[in-house]
């Protein structure tokens, strides 16, 4: 039972009566919706007592459920709410703060959660049934909607939500928040005002999105910027000529989909200056390295690894998912194409933070090499928060970007 005090039934069946005397040919306010939910609760309350708190959750998740996404609104309203996952229609977990916690909410029953699921994907033109299971979509928020549904999740439908700030971050956020110090964000700023290609590796829930986010903060506004993403999630402000790009879903008859490959191919007849893919997961990797190696320097992308080293390797793997190409030719492409690497970790502590920096300088015995430029030394624990620096290592090679932008003298310096 809920903090409404009532058992799903009786929402149930409180929702139906709300709706049968709200007239179907007329438009009702907010205002006006909560006065017949407030009515239909007092005239059913002679009968059952509610204290002041049990009425009030009741009218919200009443309207909630009209205007809102039910039982998720006031979880979507909470600010420190950074993950909601759905296990089933009574089962919901949230992150705050990186914590995981369960909470006193759930939907009446799987069909409900199921209706709010399709209207969900319906509003961003997807679709998802027994034959399509998976999909990935959004809400208008911004916030990155995952859903899984029977017969593959066996309690039931099954929704992760990752929520991302109303406003958002900047690197002075970061700063403060210990991910990076004022040095490196500066050395950063001056990689991406030079055009050096960049590619954000890092673990689940690292933080890649938003670091993406806010490097495309640093380029410059007279720039032709052309965004590619499986669900739009990226927040690039400050950039006028800006056109984003979303992958689409095969329709019923398995036909009509347009992945992350063929919107890449697309991007690179619409003239753009630099190309972010919000995310390689597989054979568009290819594709990623050809358009960082035919003039779209500058170029922004993300992928999964718990490492640099690991995310050339991964580079490699998903490469010859797509294309029976010989491995030295691949490491060649992502040596030509990639010259930075910026790893990203959420450590013990639930903190997020650059964990090291490594600059691609070319191929040696076969293998790509990496220099690496800053890495994050732990120096001890205090009241559970990892302390630590992420210290220079090497100075940067290859200048020759920073040089042409007339960057070099403040990089050194």
């Amino acid at each position: 039972m809920e903090l409404t005090g009532l058992t799903p039934a009786e929402l149930a069946e409180l929702r139906e009566a709300v709706r049968a005397s709200l007239s179907w040919d007329s438009s009702v306010s907010d205002d006006e919706l909560r006065q017949f939910i407030e009515r239909e609760l007092f005239r059913r309350d002679r009968s059952r007592k509610m204290t002041a708190t049990e009425l009030n959750a009741t009218v919200n998740r009443l309207f909630h459920s009209f205007r809102g996404l039910d039982a998720l609104q006031p979880l979507l309203e909470d600010p420190e709410i950074t993950e909601i996952m759905i296990n089933a229609h009574d089962e919901i977990f949230i992150e705050r703060r990186g914590s995981l916690q369960k909470v006193n909410l759930g939907f009446e029953s799987t069909e409900r959660l199921e209706d709010l699921i399709q209207n969900i994907v319906g509003k961003v033109n997807r679709m998802v049934n027994e034959a399509s299971p998976i999909v990935d979509a959004r809400l208008p928020d911004g916030s990155r909607v995952h859903v899984v549904l029977p017969p593959l999740a066996l309690k039931g439908p099954t929704v992760t939500i990752r929520r991302f700030p109303h406003k958002p971050l900047a690197m002075s956020d970061l700063i403060a928040f210990g991910a990076l110090t004022e040095e490196v964000a500066n050395f950063l700023r001056l990689l991406v005002k030079a055009k050096y290609n960049l590619f954000i590796s890092g673990g689940t829930g690292s933080g890649k999105t938003t670091f993406l986010n806010v490097l495309s903060q640093w380029i410059p506004s007279h720039e032709r910027i052309i965004t590619i993403e499986d669900s739009a999630e990226l927040q690039i402000g400050g950039v006028a000529n800006l056109v984003s790009l979303e992958t689409r879903n095969a329709n019923s008859e398995g036909k009509g989909a347009i992945g992350v490959r063929d919107l890449i191919r697309a991007s690179l007849r619409m003239r753009p200056n630099r190309i972010i893919v919000g995310e390689v997961r597989g054979a568009e990797a290819l594709d990623m390295l050809q358009a960082m190696n035919t003039g779209h320097e500058g170029s922004l992308s993300t992928g999964h690894a718990n490492s640099a080293r690991d995310m050339i390797s991964r580079l490699e793997t998903m490469v010859l998912s797509g294309a029976d190409l010989p491995v030295p030719v691949i490491r060649h492409q992502i040596s030509s194409a990639v010259d930075i690497i910026v790893q990203l970790s959420r450590f013990r502590d639930s903190s997020r933070r650059v964990a090291e920096i490594c600059e691609v300088t070319g191929i040696c015995d076969g293998e790509v090499m990496l220099n690496t430029l800053y890495r994050f030394e732990e120096t001890g624990e205090v009241n559970g928060r990892i302390c630590g620096q992420l210290l220079r290592v090497e100075a940067i090679k290859d200048i020759g970007k920073l040089q042409h932008a007339g960057l070099h003298r403040e990089a050194v310096g």
